[in-house]
């Protein structure tokens, strides 16, 4: 299976990103993946199907989230919601002119997990031109673990009085959420790259990203994929399968994992899902004209 390198990529502000790039030895490229993670993940968690997915054919751009996973500067904040969109717009823009210089156009798919798929979401109803197309897995546009009335109002009182450092833990300790399998959830519990808080900055980005969820789903316009977690229990599957039926593609795509928990990537039956995708991403690439 394909190894990752190690890249580095400067955002407009100077912080230094860095993530894994699977990049395929044998021609032609098929597209290129752009990823997002969860909150709490990273790209060293999904080696597995990064790795198939650079076997079929696919270049996979996986930057880790400023604040997140190899990127230890600035650990779990970010001073606005715009500086993430801007992060990956950025990356998007880089690539798409890349393949203009090398007259090589291939399709660019923005690919998101869990947290990472409010920001995949705007970022597709706001910069349609990027992308050829959207993959959502068990996206985080609607989550059931919400902040509590009083955890609100700490929330709004530490932003009106201008504590944005303050680190708030992130409410996703128990490895059981993610995945039923004992192997993994002892590879998340020791992960010492996994992000286990967060700024009260990062949280006031996290609900601007959040009011702005409902009206970019009925902007998406690019074929896009929907993979859910049947047993997910951070996601509320039912809320984001209404969001689902929202979008305005023409192409849209849902497919459900009955017995699967949160992180499809941890599940024992995670080849078939990756085949799934790839599957869904040969019938893009047949169909699709690229920009």
């Amino acid at each position: 299976m394909s190894e990752p390198a190690i890249e580095e990529f400067v955002a407009s502000d100077n912080y230094l990103l860095q993530g894994r790039v699977w990049s395929p030895v044998e021609e032609p490229l098929r597209a290129t993946l752009v990823v997002l993670h969860g909150i709490q993940s990273h790209s060293g968690w999904y080696d597995y199907s990064c790795g198939q997915l650079c076997d079929a054919g696919y270049r996979v751009c996986f930057f880790d989230r400023r604040g997140s996973g190899l990127n230890q500067n600035q650990r779990g904040h970010v001073v606005h919601w715009r500086r993430l969109v801007q992060d990956v717009v950025q990356l998007l823009t880089r690539i798409r002119y890349q393949q203009k210089l090398s007259q090589q156009p291939r399709p660019i798919i923005l690919q998101a997990m869990s947290w990472g798929g409010k920001l995949a979401v705007i970022i597709a109803a706001q910069r349609p031109d990027l992308i050829d197309g959207l993959a959502l897995l068990y996206p985080g546009i609607k989550a059931k673990v919400k902040p509590t009335p009083i955890q609100k109002f700490q929330l709004k009182l530490a932003a009106q009085l201008g504590i944005k450092q303050k680190r708030v833990e992130i409410p996703l300790n128990d490895p059981a959420l993610f995945t039923g399998e004992a192997a993994y959830q002892d590879f998340i519990r020791t992960d010492s790259l996994a992000l286990r808080d967060v700024t009260v900055s990062f949280l006031q980005a996290n609900r601007a990203l959040d009011r702005m969820v409902d009206e970019a789903v009925g902007q998406i316009s690019c074929p896009t994929l929907f993979q859910l977690a049947g047993r997910d229990q951070i996601i509320d599957n039912a809320a984001t399968e209404a969001c689902f039926k929202r979008i305005a593609a023409d192409q849209k795509q849902l497919i459900h994992y009955p017995e699967a928990r949160h992180t499809l990537e941890f599940e024992p039956n995670r080849e078939q899902i990756v085949i799934d995708y790839v599957d869904w991403l040969a019938d893009l690439n047949s169909s699709r004209p690229i920009s």
